[in-house]
Protein backbone atom coordinates (compact mmCIF):
# COMPACT_ATOMS: atom_id res chain seq x y z
CA UNK A 1 0.00 0.00 0.00
CA UNK A 2 2.97 2.36 -0.37
CA UNK A 3 1.28 3.91 -3.42
CA UNK A 4 -2.06 4.57 -1.69
CA UNK A 5 -2.87 8.20 -0.87
CA UNK A 6 -4.26 8.00 2.64
CA UNK A 7 -5.15 11.70 2.70
CA UNK A 8 -6.95 12.19 -0.62
CA UNK A 9 -7.83 8.65 -1.61
CA UNK A 10 -6.78 6.77 -4.70
CA UNK A 11 -3.34 5.63 -5.75
CA UNK A 12 -0.24 7.30 -7.08
CA UNK A 13 1.06 6.03 -10.40
CA UNK A 14 4.49 5.22 -8.99
CA UNK A 15 7.57 6.23 -7.06
CA UNK A 16 10.78 7.76 -8.36
CA UNK A 17 14.19 6.20 -7.80
CA UNK A 18 14.44 8.43 -4.70
CA UNK A 19 11.16 6.99 -3.37
CA UNK A 20 9.29 10.21 -4.06
CA UNK A 21 5.71 9.96 -5.30
CA UNK A 22 4.66 10.69 -8.86
CA UNK A 23 1.92 13.11 -7.84
CA UNK A 24 -0.89 12.92 -10.42
CA UNK A 25 -3.78 10.48 -10.14
CA UNK A 26 -4.03 8.54 -13.39
CA UNK A 27 -6.96 6.50 -14.71
CA UNK A 28 -4.45 4.06 -16.20
CA UNK A 29 -3.01 3.23 -12.79
CA UNK A 30 -6.39 2.93 -11.09
CA UNK A 31 -7.57 0.50 -13.77
CA UNK A 32 -4.63 -1.73 -12.84
CA UNK A 33 -5.53 -1.58 -9.15
CA UNK A 34 -8.98 -2.90 -10.10
CA UNK A 35 -7.40 -5.59 -12.27
CA UNK A 36 -5.03 -6.63 -9.48
CA UNK A 37 -7.89 -6.81 -6.97
CA UNK A 38 -9.95 -9.09 -9.23
CA UNK A 39 -6.95 -11.39 -9.69
CA UNK A 40 -6.52 -11.51 -5.91
CA UNK A 41 -10.21 -12.37 -5.46
CA UNK A 42 -9.87 -15.29 -7.85
CA UNK A 43 -6.75 -16.37 -5.94
CA UNK A 44 -8.74 -16.43 -2.70
CA UNK A 45 -6.84 -13.63 -0.96
CA UNK A 46 -9.09 -12.31 1.83
CA UNK A 47 -7.98 -8.66 1.61
CA UNK A 48 -8.98 -8.50 -2.06
CA UNK A 49 -12.68 -7.74 -1.69
CA UNK A 50 -12.30 -4.50 0.33
CA UNK A 51 -9.48 -3.46 -2.03
CA UNK A 52 -11.74 -3.94 -5.04
CA UNK A 53 -14.61 -2.14 -3.33
CA UNK A 54 -12.39 0.85 -2.57
CA UNK A 55 -10.84 0.86 -6.07
CA UNK A 56 -14.25 0.81 -7.76
CA UNK A 57 -15.55 3.56 -5.47
CA UNK A 58 -12.63 5.86 -6.34
CA UNK A 59 -12.85 4.97 -10.01
CA UNK A 60 -16.59 5.70 -10.20
CA UNK A 61 -16.21 8.96 -8.29
CA UNK A 62 -13.40 10.45 -10.33
CA UNK A 63 -12.78 8.62 -13.61
CA UNK A 64 -15.93 7.06 -15.02
CA UNK A 65 -18.28 9.40 -16.93
CA UNK A 66 -21.59 7.59 -17.22
CA UNK A 67 -23.06 10.17 -19.58
CA UNK A 68 -20.25 9.70 -22.09
CA UNK A 69 -19.64 6.01 -21.50
CA UNK A 70 -15.92 6.77 -21.33
CA UNK A 71 -13.28 7.54 -18.71
CA UNK A 72 -11.28 10.71 -18.19
CA UNK A 73 -7.52 10.49 -17.84
CA UNK A 74 -5.61 12.48 -15.19
CA UNK A 75 -6.38 14.42 -12.00
CA UNK A 76 -4.01 16.33 -9.76
CA UNK A 77 -3.05 14.83 -6.40
CA UNK A 78 -6.09 15.93 -4.39
CA UNK A 79 -8.65 15.40 -7.17
CA UNK A 80 -9.46 19.10 -7.56
CA UNK A 81 -8.23 19.71 -11.13
CA UNK A 82 -8.99 17.47 -14.09
CA UNK A 83 -6.64 17.60 -17.07
CA UNK A 84 -8.31 18.39 -20.40
CA UNK A 85 -6.55 15.51 -22.12
CA UNK A 86 -8.53 12.34 -22.87
CA UNK A 87 -6.78 9.14 -23.87
CA UNK A 88 -7.68 5.80 -25.35
CA UNK A 89 -4.94 3.92 -23.50
CA UNK A 90 -6.61 4.51 -20.13
CA UNK A 91 -9.96 3.46 -21.59
CA UNK A 92 -8.43 0.32 -23.05
CA UNK A 93 -7.17 -0.78 -19.64
CA UNK A 94 -10.51 0.23 -18.17
CA UNK A 95 -12.16 -2.28 -20.52
CA UNK A 96 -9.67 -4.89 -19.38
CA UNK A 97 -10.44 -4.08 -15.73
CA UNK A 98 -14.23 -4.03 -16.21
CA UNK A 99 -14.18 -7.41 -17.96
CA UNK A 100 -12.18 -8.78 -15.05
CA UNK A 101 -14.66 -7.35 -12.52
CA UNK A 102 -17.58 -8.97 -14.35
CA UNK A 103 -15.76 -12.31 -14.46
CA UNK A 104 -14.63 -12.22 -10.82
CA UNK A 105 -17.82 -10.90 -9.21
CA UNK A 106 -20.56 -11.87 -11.66
CA UNK A 107 -21.72 -8.23 -11.94
CA UNK A 108 -22.83 -8.03 -15.58
CA UNK A 109 -23.12 -4.22 -15.43
CA UNK A 110 -19.37 -4.10 -15.97
CA UNK A 111 -19.76 -5.99 -19.26
CA UNK A 112 -22.19 -3.23 -20.27
CA UNK A 113 -19.74 -0.51 -19.28
CA UNK A 114 -16.96 -2.19 -21.23
CA UNK A 115 -19.27 -2.41 -24.20
CA UNK A 116 -20.00 1.31 -24.12
CA UNK A 117 -16.29 2.08 -24.40
CA UNK A 118 -15.81 -0.54 -27.09
CA UNK A 119 -18.60 0.87 -29.25
CA UNK A 120 -16.92 4.29 -29.22
CA UNK A 121 -13.59 2.75 -30.17
CA UNK A 122 -15.11 0.68 -32.96
CA UNK A 123 -16.69 3.80 -34.44
CA UNK A 124 -13.39 5.69 -34.32
CA UNK A 125 -11.52 2.70 -35.77
CA UNK A 126 -13.94 2.22 -38.67
CA UNK A 127 -13.62 5.90 -39.60
CA UNK A 128 -9.83 5.74 -39.50
CA UNK A 129 -8.92 2.65 -41.54
CA UNK A 130 -8.68 0.55 -38.33
CA UNK A 131 -5.87 2.70 -36.95
CA UNK A 132 -7.29 3.82 -33.63
CA UNK A 133 -6.78 7.46 -32.59
CA UNK A 134 -4.99 7.59 -29.25
CA UNK A 135 -5.29 11.22 -28.13
CA UNK A 136 -8.38 13.41 -27.67
CA UNK A 137 -9.48 16.76 -26.28
CA UNK A 138 -11.77 17.09 -23.28
CA UNK A 139 -14.72 17.07 -25.70
CA UNK A 140 -13.52 13.77 -27.22
CA UNK A 141 -12.34 15.30 -30.48
CA UNK A 142 -9.46 13.27 -31.92
CA UNK A 143 -6.10 15.05 -31.99
CA UNK A 144 -4.36 13.14 -34.78
CA UNK A 145 -1.40 15.53 -34.80
CA UNK A 146 -0.66 15.24 -31.08
CA UNK A 147 3.14 15.30 -30.59
CA UNK A 148 3.81 15.12 -34.33
CA UNK A 149 6.98 17.16 -33.67
CA UNK A 150 7.94 14.82 -30.81
CA UNK A 151 6.78 11.44 -32.09
CA UNK A 152 8.59 9.34 -29.50
CA UNK A 153 7.04 11.04 -26.48
CA UNK A 154 7.07 8.33 -23.77
CA UNK A 155 3.50 9.01 -22.64
CA UNK A 156 1.70 10.40 -25.69
CA UNK A 157 3.48 9.21 -28.84
CA UNK A 158 2.34 10.54 -32.20
CA UNK A 159 0.26 8.41 -34.53
CA UNK A 160 -1.20 4.95 -34.27
CA UNK A 161 0.10 2.30 -31.88
CA UNK A 162 -0.19 -1.12 -33.57
CA UNK A 163 0.31 -2.89 -30.24
CA UNK A 164 -2.88 -1.26 -29.02
CA UNK A 165 -4.68 -2.37 -32.17
CA UNK A 166 -3.68 -5.92 -31.29
CA UNK A 167 -4.76 -5.47 -27.68
CA UNK A 168 -8.12 -3.98 -28.62
CA UNK A 169 -8.71 -6.91 -30.98
CA UNK A 170 -8.32 -9.34 -28.09
CA UNK A 171 -10.43 -7.32 -25.65
CA UNK A 172 -13.24 -6.86 -28.19
CA UNK A 173 -13.24 -10.58 -28.90
CA UNK A 174 -13.32 -11.39 -25.18
CA UNK A 175 -16.18 -8.96 -24.58
CA UNK A 176 -18.22 -10.12 -27.58
CA UNK A 177 -17.90 -13.82 -26.86
CA UNK A 178 -18.80 -13.19 -23.19
CA UNK A 179 -21.97 -11.31 -24.12
CA UNK A 180 -23.36 -12.38 -27.45
CA UNK A 181 -22.58 -16.10 -27.77
CA UNK A 182 -23.80 -17.18 -31.22
CA UNK A 183 -25.83 -14.11 -32.25
CA UNK A 184 -25.05 -12.00 -35.32
CA UNK A 185 -23.50 -9.38 -33.05
CA UNK A 186 -20.65 -11.64 -32.01
CA UNK A 187 -19.70 -12.20 -35.65
CA UNK A 188 -19.78 -8.46 -36.30
CA UNK A 189 -17.44 -7.70 -33.41
CA UNK A 190 -15.09 -10.57 -34.21
CA UNK A 191 -14.85 -9.20 -37.76
CA UNK A 192 -13.93 -5.81 -36.27
CA UNK A 193 -11.29 -7.51 -34.13
CA UNK A 194 -9.87 -9.29 -37.17
CA UNK A 195 -9.65 -6.01 -39.08
CA UNK A 196 -7.83 -4.36 -36.18
CA UNK A 197 -5.44 -7.30 -35.87
CA UNK A 198 -4.74 -7.60 -39.59
CA UNK A 199 -4.16 -3.85 -39.97
CA UNK A 200 -1.74 -3.80 -37.04
CA UNK A 201 0.23 -6.78 -38.33
CA UNK A 202 0.34 -5.46 -41.91
CA UNK A 203 1.49 -2.02 -40.74
CA UNK A 204 3.96 -3.04 -38.06
CA UNK A 205 5.38 -6.55 -38.49
CA UNK A 206 8.63 -6.64 -40.45
CA UNK A 207 7.57 -3.35 -42.03
CA UNK A 208 11.07 -1.88 -42.09
CA UNK A 209 12.84 -5.00 -43.33
CA UNK A 210 13.61 -6.51 -39.94
CA UNK A 211 11.55 -8.87 -37.76
CA UNK A 212 9.55 -7.32 -34.97
CA UNK A 213 6.62 -4.97 -34.43
CA UNK A 214 7.32 -1.26 -34.78
CA UNK A 215 6.06 0.88 -31.92
CA UNK A 216 4.12 3.54 -33.86
CA UNK A 217 3.03 4.39 -37.40
CA UNK A 218 1.54 7.42 -39.10
CA UNK A 219 -2.10 7.44 -40.22
CA UNK A 220 -1.22 5.77 -43.50
CA UNK A 221 0.48 2.87 -41.71
CA UNK A 222 4.08 3.97 -42.33
CA UNK A 223 6.45 3.31 -39.38
CA UNK A 224 7.39 6.34 -37.28
CA UNK A 225 9.06 4.97 -34.13
CA UNK A 226 10.81 1.75 -35.14
CA UNK A 227 11.68 0.48 -31.66
CA UNK A 228 10.40 -2.96 -30.71
CA UNK A 229 8.68 -3.02 -27.31
CA UNK A 230 8.31 -6.34 -25.51
CA UNK A 231 4.66 -5.78 -24.63
CA UNK A 232 3.62 -5.46 -28.28
CA UNK A 233 4.98 -8.93 -28.95
CA UNK A 234 3.12 -10.27 -25.91
CA UNK A 235 -0.11 -8.81 -27.29
CA UNK A 236 0.57 -10.26 -30.73
CA UNK A 237 1.11 -13.73 -29.26
CA UNK A 238 -1.99 -13.45 -27.09
CA UNK A 239 -4.31 -12.08 -29.78
CA UNK A 240 -3.22 -14.47 -32.52
CA UNK A 241 -3.91 -17.37 -30.14
CA UNK A 242 -7.34 -15.97 -29.20
CA UNK A 243 -8.38 -15.34 -32.81
CA UNK A 244 -7.25 -18.82 -33.82
CA UNK A 245 -9.27 -20.35 -31.00
CA UNK A 246 -12.38 -18.32 -31.83
CA UNK A 247 -12.27 -18.41 -35.64
CA UNK A 248 -10.20 -21.50 -36.43
CA UNK A 249 -8.32 -19.46 -39.04
CA UNK A 250 -5.02 -21.14 -39.83
CA UNK A 251 -3.43 -17.78 -40.62
CA UNK A 252 -3.61 -16.93 -36.93
CA UNK A 253 -1.92 -20.19 -36.00
CA UNK A 254 0.82 -19.36 -38.51
CA UNK A 255 1.22 -15.89 -37.03
CA UNK A 256 1.37 -17.32 -33.53
CA UNK A 257 4.21 -19.64 -34.55
CA UNK A 258 6.01 -16.74 -36.25
CA UNK A 259 5.73 -14.53 -33.17
CA UNK A 260 6.86 -17.32 -30.86
CA UNK A 261 9.88 -18.02 -33.05
CA UNK A 262 10.84 -14.32 -32.88
CA UNK A 263 10.37 -14.37 -29.12
CA UNK A 264 12.68 -17.37 -28.79
CA UNK A 265 15.36 -16.10 -31.17
CA UNK A 266 15.45 -12.41 -30.28
CA UNK A 267 13.36 -11.14 -27.36
CA UNK A 268 13.67 -13.81 -24.69
CA UNK A 269 16.79 -13.49 -22.53
CA UNK A 270 17.92 -17.12 -22.32
CA UNK A 271 20.79 -16.23 -19.97
CA UNK A 272 19.23 -14.04 -17.30
CA UNK A 273 15.57 -14.90 -17.89
CA UNK A 274 12.61 -12.64 -18.69
CA UNK A 275 12.31 -10.64 -21.94
CA UNK A 276 14.38 -7.77 -23.29
CA UNK A 277 12.18 -4.73 -22.75
CA UNK A 278 13.08 -2.59 -25.76
CA UNK A 279 15.04 -3.26 -28.96
CA UNK A 280 15.94 -0.85 -31.75
CA UNK A 281 15.01 -1.26 -35.41
CA UNK A 282 17.95 -3.66 -35.86
CA UNK A 283 16.84 -5.70 -32.84
CA UNK A 284 19.74 -4.50 -30.72
CA UNK A 285 19.10 -4.01 -26.99
CA UNK A 286 18.35 -0.45 -25.89
CA UNK A 287 19.11 0.89 -22.43
CA UNK A 288 16.09 3.16 -22.03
Amino acid sequence: FELHDDQNGGWYAGLTAKQEIIPDKMCYAHAFVILAATSAILAGIKEAEPLLENALFIYDKYFWNDEEGLACDTWNTDFTELDDYRGINANMHTVEAFLAVADATGDKNYYKRAGRIIKHVVEWAEKNSYRIPEHFTGEWIADLDCNKEKPDDPFKPYGATPGHGLEWARLITQWATSNYKESLSVHYYIAIAENLYNTAVADAWNSDGNPGIVYTTDWEGKPVVHDRMHWTLAEAINTSAVLFRVTGGQEYAGDYAMFMEYLDSTVLDHVQGSWFHQLDRSNQLMGT
